[in-house]
Order: structure tokens, then C-alpha cells, then sequence
């Protein structure tokens, strides 16, 4: 989809900006964009090319054999790609690791593991458009930003304009509980994933730390 191409794209550019990208390992956009930073020591037709492949299997339902196959045919063409990490749930139940993270960590509860990523994430934390889960993963990391738990409030971009302020208005909240708070300057809404890398540096106002 255009939306796995895009995160895929914004994987590729942080990682060439100097980010790590880490994810939570999954499938969909976290593999797109682990896909994008292995991606990311190859020209730009490999990733268009990979693309392509992982379209014979573009989800791993009802195969996870045939989803994970192209995975590593992607991997078996383009040897030696860029680095990320991946930080999958133990055992979720309904969602496989994906092939392209180098660095895998697994946790068996999936909130500890959350706040674990999140935690870590000191560069900031992009969030692409989602539904519950990513609801939940945006008040997770806006939580110790409100209270200052953690330190500085970290960088948190929101991507896709119309998603975070009219499908699921998480945007108004996020902008309200920051108000008069050190994480106002540290919250941004880009309409473009291609918009994120920019967002992130101008946040940090600092070189790419992880």
C-alpha cells in the first residue's frame, strides 16, 4: 500500500539522517519501516524493487510462511543492509516478528514492552496513522513528557493531519495537555511521512542521538 511505502521511506531517510530506527517489530508499518532502514545502504531502486517482491505476500495472513519467504528473498537479493531494532511482544498471539530488524528484543508482557521502546526512544517517536494501539502508544510517551518523569520531554511528531484532528482527534488532546508545559515546543503535526525527519530534527534541536 502506499501507506507501507511511506513508512518504508521514512525508515530509509531517518536511518540516512543518522537515527536508529526501532520499532516494535511487527508486521505492517514497523516492518516497513525496518525495511526502510536495511533499505538504507542500498540505492533507491532496491527499495521500490523490494516492494514489489513483498507484494506476492503483502500480509501474513493467511501464509505467515509464504509473508515470511518474501521477507527473505528481499534479504537473500540484498545481503548486508542497514541496521535497526525490532522489540516484538513475546508471544502476541496474533502478530509474527518481521525479517528486516538486525537487532531483536523480545518482551513476554506487551506494556512493559511498550514503555520499554518508548523509554528508549530519546530522538523522539514517530507516529504513523493508526487505531487503538497507537492511540495508546501516543499517551504512553506523552505521559512522562507532561510530567517530566524522564527528563526533557522527548520529540513526538504525528503524521497525517487529517487522521490525528478528524478520525481520531488525539491532536486537539495532545496539543491541550501540553499548553504552558515544556513539551509544547516538543509536539508536532506534519501532513507527510516524507515531513517526519525534519520534524524530528527541528524538535530535538540537536544531531540524531538514537
Amino acid at each position: 500500500t502506499d501507506a507501507y511505502a511511506g513508512a518504508a521511506r521514512l525508515g530509509r531517510a531517518l536511518a540516512r539522517a543518522g537515527f536508529t530506527v526501532a520499532t516494535g517489530g511487527g508486521p505492517g508499518a514497523m516492518e516497513a519501516a525496518n525495511l526502510g532502514a536495511y533499505a538504507a545502504a542500498f540505492d533507491e531502486a532496491m527499495l521500490d524493487e523490494s516492494l514489489e517482491l513483498l507484494a506476492k505476500a503483502p500480509s501474513f495472513t493467511p501464509s505467515i510462511t509464504d509473508w515470511a519467504r518474501a521477507a527473505f528473498a528481499v534479504r537473500e537479493r540484498w545481503p548486508a543492509g542497514g541496521s535497526s531494532v525490532g522489540i516484538p511482544t513475546w508471544f502476541y498471539g496474533h502478530e509474527p516478528p518481521n525479517a528486516f530488524a538486525s537487532h531483536l528484543g523480545k518482551y513476554f508482557a506487551n506494556a512493559t514492552r511498550e514503555d520499554g521502546l518508548l523509554a528508549r526512544s530519546n530522538a523522539g517517536v514517530v507516529f504513523l496513522p493508526g487505531a487503538a494501539g497507537t492511540v495508546q502508544e501516543v499517551f504512553d510517551n506523552a505521559t512522562p513528557n507532561y510530567y517530566g518523569s524522564r527528563g526533557e520531554p522527548t520529540p513526538m511528531v504525528l503524521v497525517d493531519r487529517a487522521h490525528w484532528t478528524e478520525h481520531l482527534p488525539v491532536w486537539p488532546l495532545l496539543q491541550s495537555l501540553a499548553k504552558d508545559r515544556p513539551m509544547a515546543s516538543r509536539i508536532a503535526l506534519v501532513d507527510r511521512v516524507e515531513d517526519a525527519p525534519e520534524a524530528l530534527r527541528e524538535l530535538s534541536g540537536s544531531d540524531p542521538a538514537s
